[in-house]
């Protein structure tokens, strides 16, 4: 069965106009991610709504390739302006910009490209070689698991959290609030619909991330006249900085093997894969590394880390429903919204269309080789483009897509409404991927655990019952996530004390 669908999935990632939705996806994902303040959850949120008229698998295949060019295109910013377009990007300024700064802006650009898509192969292709084991593993779960899993990624929000952990908190209850409003799964009874009709089928889910993610950003970026100013010279060799990649292929292949772990962590994301895959190159190559400086392999690091963790962060999305970052939580909307459920069904009847997904996440890399070495030299001008054209394009974008979803005004209302609440949460530091995670999980755990319940006559002993060792492990690591950040301090103090 697994070859025939892979076989099958092959067939899907080729043909036409799938590869054309991929080529479009990762052009458009290269280009938002060099726009300091846009990146892939933006345009992933703008794209989404429009993605109803397509069939599943290439709907998929375009946002995972916005996914993936984004975090190549993020690279672009942070190395002649030192303001990444990307979160994940971050990292690539430490080096990358030194570098531009001493006239090797396109060796820079070209170390990024090449890492970025080198890795982005070996990371798709041990995606293809590990889903076997993915199947045998899913197969494993049942709503009881799903419930727990459910509430192991909410639960997240204590990691995920930046700050103070009890707004990440509030800030995640909040956006599973917003997800109960209409009628109630499992029996017809209206939640928070205030006498609207047009509430009784809830806020829509997808317009809840855009506005969280591209009215509110588009708020954020009003207050500037343009996304960069001036940028560096593009000087210097893109075959040199091919060649300098090979140099370095043990740091090479460290990173992607950091990018594709951490990126399957849920809670995780490109950020924390980026920075650690600096890190650890940074302390291995202390001896001879002029880290801040310029050096290569503080390219070669973060952004051969950034397209594995595309590839990492799909098996937790596509196995248990669980994102770990803003990207593939809006990922996770686009499959729902597409009438797919992650776990089982994707790794059994609809195996084709993951083997697809990553297949296309591998093509995509030969196109992100292509592109990238050809907008090198006219990198800058990406880079400049006026938040005069871009702000009202995304927020006229942003109503007629929530709008079209399911041609209801409140929709539209929710996008604004929550594009407000999203622009002062992360004035005043709430976590917006804390809402988002009880946003997007909230109806999966809901309806696993009136299931659950069913399943058991009513009792919860089926969620800690010893007879089912899975169950009892999430569930004792449910515990651990939400007491660590609070009990772990207190340990520590003790330990020192004790010393």
């Amino acid at each position: 069965m697994a070859v025939a669908s892979l076989v099958e999935g092959l067939q899907i990632a080729v043909s036409w106009p799938v590869i054309g939705w991929m080529a479009a996806g990762l052009l458009a994902g290269i280009v938002l991610g060099a726009l300091p303040g846009i990146g892939s959850p933006v345009g992933m949120a703008i794209v989404l709504p429009l993605t109803v008229p397509l069939d599943p698998t290439p709907a998929l295949i375009l946002l995972i390739s916005i996914y993936s060019g984004a975090m190549f295109g993020g690279s672009i910013a942070a190395i002649l302006l030192n303001a990444p377009g990307t979160e994940s990007a971050a990292a690539t300024t430490l080096d990358g910009y030194p570098m531009a700064k001493k006239g090797l802006a396109k060796n820079a650009l070209a170390i990024a490209t090449t890492a970025s898509a080198l890795n982005g192969f070996i990371g798709a292709i041990l995606l293809i070689l590990i889903s076997p084991l993915l199947i045998e593993v899913v197969l494993l779960f049942g709503s009881v698991e799903y419930f727990l899993l459910a509430i192991l990624g909410i639960s997240l929000i204590t990691i995920v959290a930046d700050g103070s952990i009890v707004k990440g908190i509030v800030a995640g209850a909040f956006g599973f609030m917003v997800s109960t409003m209409g009628v109630a799964i499992m029996a017809p009874t209206p939640r928070y619909a205030f006498g609207q009709l047009a509430l009784y089928e809830g806020l829509n889910f997808v317009a809840a991330l855009i506005g969280m993610f591209a009215f509110a950003e588009m708020m954020k970026l009003a207050v500037q006249d343009q996304i960069a100013e001036d940028a560096v010279g593009i000087t210097g060799s893109i075959t040199e900085g091919i060649k300098t990649v090979f140099r370095y292929p043990k740091s090479t292949a460290k990173a992607g093997v950091i990018g594709m772990l951490i990126g399957a962590v849920p809670g995780s994301g490109a950020t924390t894969s980026t920075f650690v895959a600096y890190a650890e190159e940074a302390r291995s190559s202390a001896k001879d590394g002029i880290f801040g400086q310029g050096d290569p392999r503080g390219i070669i690091a973060p952004e051969g880390a950034n397209n594995p963790t595309v590839s990492g962060s799909l098996v937790p999305t596509l196995s248990f429903g669980i994102p770990g970052s803003g990207s593939t939580a809006v990922f996770l909307g686009g499959i729902l919204m597409h009438g797919l459920q992650p776990g089982p069904g994707l790794f059994g009847d609809q195996l084709h269309i993951t083997y697809a997904l990553f297949i296309s996440v591998f093509l995509g890399n030969i196109l992100i080789l292509a592109v990238g070495y050809s907008v090198i030299p006219y990198a800058s001008a990406i880079t400049k483009i006026d938040t005069d054209i871009i702000i009202p394009m995304v927020i006229v974008l942003s109503f007629i897509g929530a709008f079209s979803l399911r041609r209801n005004w409140f929709d539209a209302f929710g996008v604004l409404a929550l594009g407000i609440l999203g622009y002062y949460m992360v004035k005043y530091k709430y976590s917006v991927i804390a809402f988002v995670l009880g946003i997007v999980l909230g109806p999966i755990a809901e309806e696993n655990f009136f299931r659950a319940l069913q399943l058991s006559g009513g009792g919860y002993g089926i969620f800690v019952s010893p007879s089912r060792p899975l169950t009892l492990s999430i569930s004792i690591l449910i515990i651990v996530v939400l007491v660590g950040p609070f009990l772990g301090p207190y340990i520590r103090g003790v330990i020192d004390n004790a010393r």
